[in-house]
């Protein structure tokens, strides 16, 4: 892809080409649009040079563009001008090593490269950021790498620069130009026992008096099961494996003990060492009495555990077309799977005293998680239940995805978010309470305020591949004008419906059609 390339689609963006000086070319735009820039960076990415290697290892494909406060734009692209350059390397180094930037905007799609990251004495991007005393920065993505992911960030905001990401959708790109990187980065870090400077949480130092015995037999075994490990879980391969993830770390001695990540995930008892670790769960049941349940064992096994002890407190959908049809709305069990697993996943354990907590009552299921959102995410953005994706505890999310019980990055919130309108409940709610994330589904439905033809309305609306106008709604329904108007208002204002309007021409669309 050539600058002209590049140029066509700036200018459809809204930015005019321009030369800030004359060594490279660059774009100006009348006013700071944070989207427009994210959007550009993205594009930007995409002419990224594969690097010349005698191996077959991938480059990722990496965007960066800069914002001067005067209203110009600069970009590069990794390899853009010299065989495997980072592209924050060229636009800081190369194209503005006489520029000062510390009015800069940076927007890069991948997280930078944190100190340790590359090999001597080369500086990381993340280095070279916080010296050039840029204030802020956009990153697309993490690093796939999951001992290595958010570090950059983290030492970029150790060092007061302030983080945004780019919006979930554009991650959701990023991620699949770089797919075969990805794959290859996780496969590299499960193959190298490297650990990297800069510590998220002091969990991934070893356990204080903790042996790989202080391991469970049962859930080593549930996650060869189901993440389909081949060696045997007394092989040194297995060992090996473990050492790479951070569940095990190697001593000066040469041996090896449990991380405090480890215990987490596999220990018979982790509350011995780990008082917040684990769940409480407790159910109001309909004759006013309370079910309580303490979850205290390794972590990989907590939810099957609950999902046999909500079973008995709680009704579970079996068939959502038969469902929604029913007077009392039958909860989905996987919205409390999701949201309870997302809770030990990404809450803070540096929190101490503070425990997962799960509460069901006759109209809501509450999820309390210790910690706020995991910087640089907000409450605000998790509510609109798209936000930007971010790990807090790297180690464990890639544990629970290979074994299937969470979501890969991209997805999850909006999941639950989709659900909740596919069985006609009113939407979850986000906020936090100190010390808690607190995450509230609702049980009631909201179907029950429709009539019989709003109800057939929704069943027409909900199966549409695509968005669709109010005269299309006519005619599948076969009723006026009038009437397609307002159950289409009814079914927006009970929040089944999404409605934009660009000009005079308006248009909708399930909550659940941009999964």
């Amino acid at each position: 892809m050539t600058h002209k390339n590049i140029g066509d689609y700036a200018k459809g963006l809204g930015f005019t080409e321009s030369k800030r000086h004359a060594a490279h070319p660059a774009f100006q735009t009348k006013k700071f649009d944070a989207r427009k820039l994210c959007e550009l960076a993205v594009f930007v990415m995409k002419s990224s040079v594969d690097e010349s290697r005698d191996d077959d290892k991938i480059s990722p494909k990496v965007g960066a563009v800069a914002y001067f406060p005067e209203g110009y734009v600069e970009i590069a692209f990794r390899g853009e001008l010299r065989d495997g350059d980072h592209a924050e390397f060229t636009l800081l180094e190369r194209k503005n090593r006489d520029q000062l930037l510390e009015d800069v905007i940076l927007f890069a799609t991948l997280e930078p490269c944190a100190p340790g990251a590359r090999n001597h004495p080369k500086r990381s991007c993340a280095e070279r950021i916080v010296l050039a005393r840029i204030k802020t920065v956009y990153v697309g993505i993490e690093d796939p790498d999951p001992l290595v992911d958010r570090k950059g960030i983290k030492y970029l905001e150790d060092n007061g620069v302030t983080v945004h990401m780019f919006d979930s959708d554009l991650q959701g790109q990023i991620r699949e130009l770089n797919k075969g990187f990805r794959e290859q980065a996780l496969q590299r870090a499960e193959e190298s026992e490297e650990q990297k400077p800069i510590v998220l949480s002091k969990l991934e130092e070893v356990a204080n008096e903790s042996a790989i015995g202080d391991f469970s037999v049962d859930a080593i075994e549930k996650y060869r099961e189901l993440a389909r490990i081949p060696e045997t879980a007394e092989s040194p391969e297995f060992q090996r494996r473990l050492i790479r993830q951070g569940i095990l770390k190697r001593n000066e001695d040469s041996t090896v003990s449990p991380t405090g990540f480890g215990i987490l995930l596999f220990g018979n008892e982790p509350r011995e060492l780990y008082p917040q670790a684990g769940l409480m769960a407790k159910a109001t049941l309909p004759n006013g009495e309370i079910d309580s349940k303490g979850f205290e064992g390794p972590l990989v096994l907590i939810p099957e555990a609950l999902e046999s002890w909500v079973r008995k407190v709680i009704p579970v959908a079996i068939d959502r077309s038969e469902m929604v049809r029913k007077e009392d709305t039958v909860f989905p069990l996987k919205l409390i799977r999701e949201g309870v697993i997302n809770a030990l996943v990404h809450r803070d354990y540096d929190i101490e005293g503070a425990k997962v907590q799960l509460e069901i009552t006759a109209s809501q299921v509450i999820v309390r998680s210790p910690g706020p959102p995991v910087s640089p995410l907000t409450v605000e953005q998790m509510q609109q239940f798209d936000a930007p994706n971010l790990s807090r505890n790297p180690i464990l999310h890639v544990v629970f995805s290979r074994m299937k019980m969470a979501e890969e990055r991209g997805f999850g919130m909006i999941t639950w978010r989709n659900i909740a309108v596919e069985f006609g409940l009113r939407l979850p709610e986000y906020e936090f309470k100190d010390p808690n994330l607190v995450l509230t589904f609702y049980r009631e439905s909201v179907l029950k305020s429709l009539s019989g033809s709003e109800l057939a309305g929704w069943d027409w609306a909900r199966i549409q591949p695509k968005s669709f106008s109010s005269s299309d709604y006519e005619t599948g329904l076969d009723v006026s004008d009038r009437t397609a108007r307002r159950q289409l208002s009814k079914l927006k204002e009970v929040g089944l419906l999404d409605q934009t309007r660009i000009g005079n021409d308006v248009s909708y669309e399930t909550r659940r059609s941009s999964e």
